[in-house]
């Protein structure tokens, strides 16, 4: 007979013995040992949110709440990561079964359990982009989609288009309507192949991203069993970056914290940035009022910034009407030096300036990567990206592939390199797989024909349109060859020869690129501000020749510029204000502080009556400012050459006026050249 025997679990301490009240200020301190209910905790930039919502696990375990029954919900999973290492750090108990990742995380665990009842299986597969793009391309050729009569949307924009119905809860013909008017006549179609899609996925066993918090969400609407047992288990829910939820989240949020309520949101309204891509700022303001009885924690001590910075900062957001109050109050000493405020001549003398002022703040003792330059378009890095490449000085860039490797600036390059070299085979196949219809193969049979033309003679080439009108082209994409060869023509001169580079650029958007830009890429204004910006720098050169190498040579430079450094190596960093949220860094730069360009002309000019756009780019503004630990340098170019009334005088951002003159130090740059 087999002998009892009970292995039992040595118990752990009873308590952290953290002294709250020690480790955390005042404000902060409160937020951790809220009292049961809802909690709305506005923690300003750099005031120790990661500590708040850490300590607050921490708080809830040692007050005797089970890991099981906490849910911590985030944007990034470095940022999960980096909280559950750090209560593990803080206390003795097990943590293995507390709940907390990003949205999409949980989401995909809860569906590994209870897929059938969607009628997926449990082992569905999670589509990257590309799954996506595939499976999308066979909706669209089992949906019969005339896509020859019109433009019709690549995979990736319907992908996009798709997602942001479903995250912001609103119909696909909305999303047309607001986002992309040019393809709003598709509409029904559009919206048939949603339902389409879904059938493709559920036949599958696939899921993409949005259906992981879209599936869940639909699992609880439709078994109130299974609602009933995650609201039961998760009797604390504790969420990151409030401020960026989107309307999917927010319910799925609301529907764990039934019905006890215990939730506590975490974020900063003043860095609410990301509605382009879904996030409901109301969310966050509107919390009080969707959670009757909420209670507001507000943390304003800065640990990052010097005073100077943080009295720019806080003149800077103050114009916004939409916000909860709050004043950054600074932890460190004075620095005895304002922020810097630098008109310069153009924007070759602003990267000049850029580059100049980084190397002296390398002989100053501060490192090339803890300095940023931070603006608010692409575009707007192309000639500090030249600068910085000539001076050597090391960069990466956060905000996307360098300037010249971008995919536009490619296909545009394609046409020129293609008619100063009627022998460039990749160029020629470039051009022709943007057209509809053509793939790999009809684009090798449409070379082996020119190769047969006397397009490849030594003589000139007067009209490329008499050549390429007697190829057999896909009958889809027949009106597009037309308007390709036509484009060509134009490229050249009465005597064949190819005109400078800056006036082919009107005729090659103008031609057929502009359209097949509406329908590849889902960000088509940002290319378009990016191909304008590049027909500036294009006036420079009368010779094709020399600029097509210039382009080759900076292109093809290492990811760190001049330099042949490891990743690793020290180097400036060059970002976007979007994705340098949550980073920090000693200096920041940030430039062309220009009315027009930040905030970028779009929103000034379709703003509502209510200046929601104007307010979200104040804050994007904002979010900026705060990246800076020690000095901060604002810039803009006095003259900038516009794409149609040529040299434009800049009126410096409004933002810029909205602070007082005696936080700034204006800096008068001349140029020694």
């Amino acid at each position: 007979m087999a002998r009892e025997y009970t292995v039992r679990r040595v118990p752990k301490q009873a308590k952290s013995n953290i002294d709250y009240a020690a480790e955390l200020n005042d404000k902060q301190f409160a937020a951790v040992t809220a009292p049961p209910g809802p909690s709305l905790v506005i923690a300003g930039a750099g005031s120790g949110k990661t500590r708040t919502l850490t300590y607050r696990v921490a708080y809830l375990l040692d007050n005797g709440i089970r890991p099981a029954n906490i849910l911590l919900l985030t944007f990034t999973n470095k940022a999960a990561r980096e909280m559950l290492d750090r209560v593990e750090e803080l206390v003795p108990y097990d943590t293995r079964d507390l709940w907390g990742g990003t949205f999409h995380s949980i989401g995909n665990k809860i569906l590994r359990r209870h897929a059938e009842l969607l009628g997926w299986q449990r082992n569905f597969s999670i589509m990257d982009r590309e799954d996506q793009r595939e499976l999308l391309n066979a909706v669209i050729g089992e949906c019969k989609v005339d896509t020859k009569a019109s433009r019709f949307p690549k995979p990736d924009v319907i992908a996009d288009i798709f997602s942001l119905a479903n995250n912001m809860g609103i119909e696909i013909s909305e999303i047309l309507h607001t986002r992309y008017p040019y393809f709003a006549h598709h509409a029904e179609v559009i919206t048939e192949m949603l339902e389409a899609y879904e059938f493709k996925k559920q036949e599958t066993n696939s899921m993409d991203f949005d259906d992981l918090l879209e599936k869940p969400l639909r699992l609880f609407q439709e078994n109130e069993a299974i609602r009933k047992q995650y609201q039961s288990q998760f009797e604390w829910v504790l969420v990151d970056e409030y401020q960026d939820t989107n309307a999917l989240q927010a319910e799925l949020i609301d529907i764990f914290g039934f019905p006890q309520k215990n939730v506590m949101v975490v974020g900063d309204d003043a860095q609410s940035i990301y509605s382009w891509r879904g996030a409901d700022f109301r969310n966050i303001l509107d919390f009080p009022e969707r959670y009757e009885g909420a209670k507001k924690y507000v943390i304003e001590t800065n640990y990052r910034s010097v005073p100077e910075i943080l009295s720019l900062a806080n003149a800077a957001i103050a114009p916004n009407t939409k916000q909860f109050r709050k004043d950054l109050a600074p932890f460190r000493p004075d620095r005895q030096e304002l922020p810097a405020l630098a008109p310069l001549q153009d924007p070759n003398t602003q990267a000049a300036f850029v580059a100049q002022r980084i190397l002296e703040l390398r002989d100053e003792g501060i490192e090339l990567n803890e300095i940023a330059v931070l603006y608010r378009a692409h575009f707007h890095a192309m000639e500090i990206q030249l600068e910085l490449t000539n001076r050597g000085i090391p960069f990466v860039i956060t905000s996307g592939l360098r300037f010249f490797e971008q995919a536009h600036i490619k296909d545009v390059a394609a046409f020129m390199k293609f008619v100063s070299n009627r022998r460039d085979e990749v160029a020629f196949k470039r051009i022709t797989k943007m057209l509809p219809g053509v793939g790999a193969k009809t684009a090798d049979n449409l070379w082996l024909k020119w190769l047969e033309s006397p397009g490849t003679d030594e003589e000139p080439v007067l009209s490329y349109s008499e050549i390429l009108l007697e190829f057999k082209v896909p009958a889809k994409g027949k009106t597009a060859w037309e308007q390709m060869a036509y484009t060509l023509d134009e490229l050249v001169d009465a005597e064949g020869k190819p005109k400078a580079p800056s006036p082919m650029m009107p005729s090659i958007m103008g031609g057929v690129y502009e359209d097949y830009m509406r329908s590849k890429f889902t960000n088509f204004d940002s290319r378009k501000q990016d191909l304008q910006q590049l027909e500036r720098y294009a006036e420079k050169f009368d010779e094709i020749d020399e600029f097509l190498s210039q382009l080759s040579l900076l292109a093809g430079q290492d990811t760190l510029g001049a330099t042949q450094e490891e990743p690793d190596a020290e180097a400036v960093c060059l970002s976007s204000v979007h994705q340098a949220k949550g980073l920090e860094w000693r200096a920041v730069f940030v430039v062309w502080l220009a009315e027009g360009k930040f905030p970028n002309s779009r929103v000034i000019d379709e703003d509502s009556e209510d200046q929601s756009g104007l307010e979200e780019e104040r804050r994007l503004f904002y979010v900026a400012v705060t990246r800076a630990r020690d000095e901060l340098y604002l810039t803009y170019p006095l003259l900038w050459h516009g794409a149609f009334d040529g040299e434009v005088l800049q009126r410096p951002s409004r933002f810029i006026e909205d602070i007082p003159t005696e936080l700034l130090e204006e800096w008068n740059v001349g140029a020694a050249w």
